[in-house]
């Protein structure tokens, strides 16, 4: 990235860390991304011969996909994490590909599985760090058709209302839980994933309070997939649905049974995931500044470079600005909620909201510096526009988490 390093104690491991994920951004998720969104079909997204297995295989060379797995089970998560380390690595994945980026991070299921008290599902966990060919991949099935904000909203304890209770219903029957209902589109992987995360309605006299969450291997009796989503931005990210007919799970695969401890849960989840979407998209926001400070240097119009005309040194400056304040905001909160887990929700939420927001209008500023070569293909920046957009609708809708943030004021 063009930018001074403001941190002055990042240690030495985590500065050769940060050098060898950011080459990797660079060199192997930047050019996939760009060559995955081209592909007019989402099914060919995920083909055989695409080039997404290439770059799952190459983090696991690197044993990327372990990065939240715990020590215990050969993951490279510490009981006792530096706190800038989420802060600086997921700014680097998001520089390459914001869709990749997301991809990736889809170890949801294992992280669970690790949290259960089933040996079969601790060796799953163990298979899943042990596999180098991406022959596991996770997602996290939470987004319903017409359960959507109200799942981020089910961390709130008064939303309890009877009407609102999720489609995806499990019932116990016996030693076995059995699953019917259906996840949305929108579930990340949801085409690809071999094991999931489930969030299912336990309690339906509960509505969103009556919930719990499942580990699901998907290749189970009655369980489909939908065709893959087609979308306008972070085309290189495989989303999907997923359908739930009679599908049996052995009681201990219901990790989170207790309604009571799945608030809880719901509530640290969010905190993490929007705290990771903080980090991600700053360096989204960073790669767009970088195409545009690029491009003003090149681009020739008056006889002179656009960079020397005083209005683009202007907006140049102001989407710095912005990008240094959305990096220092997302690494301090991610700095403290690392050693206070699980962290503070409002605080997490302030740094998706503004990350997000941030990538967005940096982005949109530099598609304007690029003039009509930035609504082109040729150039990264419409692809970078595009991707931000969806950031500020994805893991919830900006407006619906602000709302949500502004409770714990």
């Amino acid at each position: 990235m063009a930018y001074t390093e403001l941190d002055m104690d990042i240690s030495p491991e985590l500065k050769a860390m940060k050098k060898e994920i950011g080459n990797f951004a660079r060199k192997v998720m930047r050019p996939a991304g760009i060559e995955l969104d081209k592909l007019q079909n989402p099914e060919d997204v995920y083909a055989k011969d695409s080039v997404l297995w290439d770059v799952f295989k190459a983090t696991r060379a690197m044993q990327l996909h372990t990065l939240s797995i715990p020590k215990a089970f050969g993951g490279l998560a510490s009981d006792k994490p530096d706190p800038k380390t989420s802060g600086v690595l997921y700014e680097e994945f998001g520089y390459g590909d914001i869709g990749l980026t997301i991809s990736m991070g889809g170890s949801s299921p294992f992280r669970l599985a690790a949290a259960s008290q089933d040996p079969k599902l601790h060796q799953v966990v163990k298979d899943y760090v042990n596999d180098t060919e991406a022959d596991m991949i996770g997602c996290w099935a939470i987004t319903e058709p017409s359960r959507g904000s109200d799942f981020v909203q089910s961390a709130d304890p008064d939303f309890n209302d009877p009407k609102c209770t999720p489609e995806l219903r499990a019932e116990l029957k016996g030693d076995e839980y059995i699953l019917n209902g259906q996840k949305a589109a929108w579930v990340s992987n949801g085409t690809i994933a071999t094991h999931a995360s489930v969030h299912v309605n336990i309690d339906p006299s509960k509505g969103m309070q009556g919930n719990g969450l499942a580990f699901v291997p998907l290749d189970l009796p009655g369980v489909r997939k939908g065709k893959p989503l087609n979308k306008i931005g972070q085309r290189s990210l495989n989303q999907g649905e997923i359908f739930f007919e009679e599908v049996k799970i052995p009681k201990s695969y219901m990790v989170v049974s207790d309604p009571k401890q799945m608030q809880v849960m719901m509530r640290d989840i969010l905190t993490a995931a929007n705290g990771g979407m903080g980090q991600t998209f700053v360096g989204l926001a960073q790669a767009a500044y970088d195409e545009a400070l690029t491009y003003a240097k090149q681009r020739v119009q008056g006889g002179v470079p656009i960079f020397e005309h005083k209005n683009i040194q202007l907006q140049l400056f102001n989407m710095f600005i912005k990008v240094e304040a959305a990096r220092a905001y997302a690494r301090r909160m991610a700095a403290h909620n690392a050693v206070n887990p699980p962290g503070l929700l409002h605080y997490a939420i302030a740094a998706k909201v503004l990350s997000t927001r941030t990538a967005y209008e940096v982005a949109n500023e530099a598609l304007t510096i690029f003039g009509g070569n930035g609504l082109t293909a040729e150039y990264p920046i419409e692809k970078m526009f595009r991707d931000a957009r969806a950031g500020m609708i994805e893991d919830g809708e900006n407006n619906t988490l602000s709302l949500m943030g502004a409770k714990h004021l």
